[in-house]
């Protein structure tokens, strides 16, 4: 048995990480970029000032009349429209935007009052449920499907007076981390299109990355917000399991999946997950805790005192850091390290044994889970049914030609792993080993107030280069997938860059919490992003569309 010791280190420990970093810390001398966003009343901002709220701006811009909905709406219509077929990032877009944004200065007209994310477009993975628009989950065995309801996530934000954009792309089922699973397009990386944005949800994140959206919803089940945030440069953010309802998300390891968000600053991701979370009866895994108001985490910098995380502790995963982690990203995450030293915080490392574990029982489980929830798409009760003469035959047929060949493998490998003479050895030790995470974060998190680690081992490689080595591509989720084992929440913002495409690739620190405190989280990725000087994570296809 592991043992779930915890080992802790004193300050000066980083410095066997640090002594190993060639590289410069590039946060603070990456050449900056153009904004991004399409227009507001704002007046634009240096190049060096730190990222600002959208959904806040947009708010501000509609109740002092500046800019309709439908001029806002026309905006990001036209960006994404001249990114789309670079990126691909959706695979449907709404054609009842300006309609809806045209509802809206309607009810500006007559002094109604409107919800919190009135005007904001919002981009939504397509295996979450939205009422008559397509819902595949990037799979055949779903194309065309319509579902008569919306994800309750969808129906909460649209409540709040959110407008869905569209729905975006992904690896099929959400199986996969580079988006080149889908069975229907692949999607490129608004930092360098010959690269892929992550997965599965990397067309949820290119859209916000590429100013297709302000905001946008994701699934995580082993990392498939997180990873992708890295990769484009943008917020992620993977609330605690039951903290946002899993109704209406199609389910793919349903122990293990949550919706969460990205968005182009702490704050947007944090709002939005203000809109989509609390207790639904339709969902028996969600939590009955009060929601708190994630925005009031988000304190103006001029407000801030030099040392504004002054005792805050922060325990630097050592197993993160070690062999198969670029130099590039040691190097950034370092420099995050001492930005986050500048800022007051006590930073230790801190051993969690059972880290490495983690992967091989992570895809033990979450490949049984899927053997069980997708034996449902059999041509009969859900899923585009084959012609045959025979039962057996259309169900056969049915997956055979519905499933791609990455959720196939992996319903075979959770088959397997269930099956008589084979669970005690596979499916019970994975569930072993999950309670020895769950109880080694526990003991870290009793410790330390947040715990962080890089959100991938590599920044974005290029389409293709791992697609034919699946055990290489898995081994990417070292860094996110005992999060998803352990429930935790965990939010993933930009801390630098790597050298690579025309303008560097973007690198992003996760930061891990005990469960339920996101408001810790966000407060400290708020302060971190806000304060970190010379940097703007906009892409250069962005930068190229401005220009033009």
């Amino acid at each position: 048995m592991v043992s779930t010791t915890l080992h802790h280190h004193p300050p000066r420990s980083l410095s066997r990480f640090l002594s190993c970093s060639t590289k410069s810390r590039s946060f603070h001398s990456k050449p900056t970029q153009c904004s991004s966003q399409p227009i507001t009343d704002q007046p634009p901002s240096s190049t060096s000032s730190p990222p600002q709220s959208q959904i806040l701006s947009i708010r501000h811009s509609l109740l002092s009349r500046h800019v309709t909905a439908t001029q806002l709406a026309e905006s990001y219509l036209t960006r994404l429209k001249l990114t789309e077929p670079h990126l691909k990032s959706f695979l449907h877009v709404s054609d009842q935007v300006l309609n809806e944004a045209q509802s809206l200065d309607l009810q500006i007209e007559r002094n109604e009052n409107i919800g919190p994310l009135a005007g904001v477009l919002v981009g939504v993975k397509d295996n979450i449920c939205t009422m008559d628009m397509p819902s595949t989950a990037g799979s055949k065995v779903l194309e065309n499907y319509r579902p008569p309801f919306d994800a309750t996530a969808v129906k909460r934000f649209k409540e709040s007076g959110a407008i869905v954009v569209g729905k975006t792309n992904l690896d099929e089922f959400g199986m996969g981390s580079t988006t080149e699973a889908s069975a229907f397009q692949v999607t490129a990386n608004p930092w360098d299109v010959s690269r892929v944005p992550g997965g599965s949800s990397g067309g949820s994140a290119a859209a916000v990355s590429a100013g297709q959206c302000v905001v946008s919803l994701g699934s995580d089940t082993g990392g498939s917000v997180r990873q992708p945030a890295s990769f484009c440069g943008v917020v992620g953010l993977k609330p605690t399991y039951g903290r946002v309802s899993r109704y209406g998300l199609m389910a793919y390891a349903s122990s293990l999946d949550v919706i969460g968000c990205f968005g182009s600053s702490v704050a947007d991701a944090g709002i939005l997950l203000t809109a989509i979370s609390g207790y639904d009866r339709l969902d028996a895994t969600s939590s009955k805790r009060a929601v708190p108001d994630y925005t009031s985490q988000f304190i103006s910098t001029e407000l801030l005192d030099s040392k504004p995380l002054k005792g805050l502790k922060i325990g630097l995963i050592r197993e993160t850091l070690g062999n198969g982690v670029d130099i590039g990203i040691k190097s950034a995450v370092l420099g995050a390290v001492s930005h986050l030293e500048e800022l007051g915080c006590t930073l230790s490392e801190v051993s969690l044994p059972s880290f490495s574990l983690g992967l091989p029982a992570y895809y033990i489980l979450a490949s049984s889970e899927s053997s069980s929830n997708l034996s449902r798409y059999d041509g009969v009760r859900y899923g585009n049914q084959a012609t045959a003469d025979e039962l057996n035959a259309l169900y056969g047929d049915s997956r055979a030609t519905g499933f791609g060949p990455e959720v196939k493998m992996r319903i075979l490998m959770g088959t397997y792993g269930l099956s008589a003479g084979y669970y005690d050895a596979y499916y019970k030790r994975a569930q072993q080993v999950r309670t020895l995470i769950q109880k080694s974060f526990k003991n870290a998190l009793d410790e330390y107030d947040i715990l962080i680690s890089p959100a991938a081992p590599s920044a974005a490689y290029k389409i293709g280069e791992k697609k034919n080595d699946p055990l290489a591509m898995y081994a990417g989720d070292i860094m996110t997938v005992n999060v998803n084992l352990a429930g935790l929440p965990a939010l993933v913002l930009p801390c630098g860059f790597v050298e690579g495409g025309a303008a560097g690739l973007p690198v992003g620190l996760q930061m891990i919490g005990a469960a339920f405190d996101e408001e810790k989280l966000l407060r400290v990725g708020h302060i971190f992003e806000q304060t970190l000087q010379g940097c703007r994570f906009i892409p250069p296809l962005i930068a190229d569309c401005n220009a033009t």
